[in-house]
């Protein structure tokens, strides 16, 4: 069995596919330069502060120095002047919407041995699993007929049984399962895919299933420290490999996607920079930035000792920093925020900018099929910190003045890649959004809210009604008949 595991990784990284990108056989990771713009932009005056923060209002993308200078800011009142500002940016850009997910584990076989990582292949202690084609649907099922989701982020391991194939396989899987629910029916109409780097010709495979935003995190930026938690002979060793993944997903047609880094790893103010300057590249050679960064902190693993002790763990103050130089710096991009965190913070980080959650959230493999309230810590990669349900979830938000969007419009529309982000930019993909929101909200209460929950999102979709009649008078009377009709039982309109 490792011997045909060891065949099939000696096949995965392809150095034509690295190499094309390099310039002068260099990366665009500059470690030196990035510690040393870190450590000369401390001039971080009121003006100079203001000044930058004026940029991310423009919905311009900092220069490093910029980002530099925030990441230095010591003055409290100043962080607060930049939360806000963080806060104005989004609300600019997405407006007061949040987009719910769930993560499926599809599988914890991997080839690799990530010292932070529960899914690694030293740890003895986890039961290892891979989903069927049977239990995917049943999974699926769950997620979208009781529990009412309407997007994914699907999860692999690095491994030969988890290869393409299989991903190809398990999307189309999801994509095909309907279920019946209290009015109308459950859907998946967004597939997400977290998975190893690989190669264009695999990224073309997965293109033509229909995939959303393809996510490699770089985990950590910092070549020597990558290379100290991901040991040499596997393929995730090869930082370049990884690195360069999103420019193979971009040459093979799929536009999104989705950056992040594990916070915890290495030194945070480095990782904010790296998660920038990959930023800068992709929209450098490509002209599209990133749909998504995500920014998890390192969480406890069984039989993991360095999910424990990590020297560089970040504070929940420090926490709050990041997140608000992520949203300043790359201000038209979506920004995760994981049930890695607990509820209570989560409620603190969300308003700076974040446009996204999960929510009854299992990251055992089959978790939800089996409905095990409990974590088991052998079967998942990580022991999440909110586990609370989308019901819980979708109230508290609009009790908080969120509408949840469960839109996946602008995908079928062809709203993705470079004209999505022109969109973002200059405000209009708002215009878009905020109408499907409102439909797809009305959709998801009729559909699978409970009694309690109806009653909170009946006091934000009046409030969204009355916006909509007011600044976007050119839409109102179609947005009209479209909801009314969703009241009446149809299902899945959209602008």
């Amino acid at each position: 069995m490792m011997a045909d595991a060891n065949n099939w990784m000696a096949t995965r990284i392809k150095p034509d596919q690295i190499n094309k990108y390099l310039v002068g056989g260099k990366c665009f990771i500059d470690a030196p330069q990035i510690e040393n713009c870190l450590k000369t932009n401390t001039k971080n005056d009121a003006a100079r502060v203001r000044a930058i923060l004026e940029k991310s209002l423009a919905i311009q993308t900092l220069a490093p120095d910029e980002a530099a200078c925030l990441l230095n800011v010591a003055d409290d009142a100043l962080w607060e002047e930049m939360e806000a500002v963080a806060g104005k940016v989004k609300q600019k850009v997405y407006d007061n919407r949040i987009v719910t997910f769930a993560p499926l584990y599809c599988s914890n076989l991997c080839v690799n041995d990530c010292q932070y990582c529960g899914f690694r292949r030293s740890n003895s202690a986890a039961q290892r699993h891979k989903l069927t084609s049977d239990q995917i649907r049943k999974e699926t099922e769950v997620l979208a007929g009781v529990i009412g989701h309407k997007r994914l982020i699907v999860v692999f391991g690095e491994h030969p049984q988890t290869d393409t194939d299989y991903i190809a396989s398990t999307i189309e899987t999801i994509m095909s399962a309907k279920v019946q629910a209290r009015r109308g029916f459950g859907q998946i109409r967004r597939c997400n895919v977290n998975a190893a780097p690989i190669s264009i010709e695999d990224l073309q495979i997965l293109k033509k299933t229909g995939i959303g935003t393809f996510q490699v995190f770089q985990e950590t930026y910092h070549p020597e420290q990558y290379r100290l938690v991901h040991p040499a002979g596997t393929i995730k060793g090869d930082y370049l490999w990884r690195l360069y993944a999103m420019h193979r997903s971009m040459e093979a047609g799929v536009d999104d996607v989705g950056l992040g880094a594990l916070f915890g790893l290495y030194d945070w103010k480095f990782e904010v920079m790296g998660l920038l300057h990959h930023a800068l590249e992709l929209e450098s050679k490509f002209g599209i930035g990133p749909h998504t960064i995500s920014f998890p902190r390192i969480e406890p693993a069984d039989n993991t000792p360095l999910s424990n002790s990590s020297k560089y763990k970040v504070s929940d103050a420090n926490f709050r920093k990041l997140v608000t130089v992520i949203r300043l710096a790359v201000p038209y991009t979506g920004m995760i925020l994981t049930a890695r965190e607990n509820a209570a913070m989560r409620k603190q980080i969300l308003p700076l900018g974040c446009t996204q959650i999960d929510a009854s959230s299992r990251i055992g493999v089959g978790a939800y099929a089996d409905a095990l309230d409990e974590q088991q810590g052998n079967k998942q990669q990580f022991y999440l910190s909110d586990t609370r349900s989308l019901d819980t979830a979708v109230r508290e938000l609009a009790t908080a003045g969120f509408i949840t969007s469960f839109c996946t419009a602008g995908y079928r529309c062809g709203r993705t890649g470079k004209q999505i982000m022109n969109l973002l930019r200059c405000g209009k993909e708002g215009h878009f959004c905020k109408l499907n929101a409102v439909i797809t909200f009305r959709e998801w209460l009729d559909d699978f809210a409970s009694p309690i929950t109806i009653a909170a999102g009946e006091i934000i979709i009046a409030r969204e009604i009355e916006e909509i009649r007011q600044k976007l008078p050119d839409f109102y009377m179609q947005f009209l008949e479209y909801y009314e009709e969703t009241k009446a039982g149809k299902r899945d309109l959209y602008f």
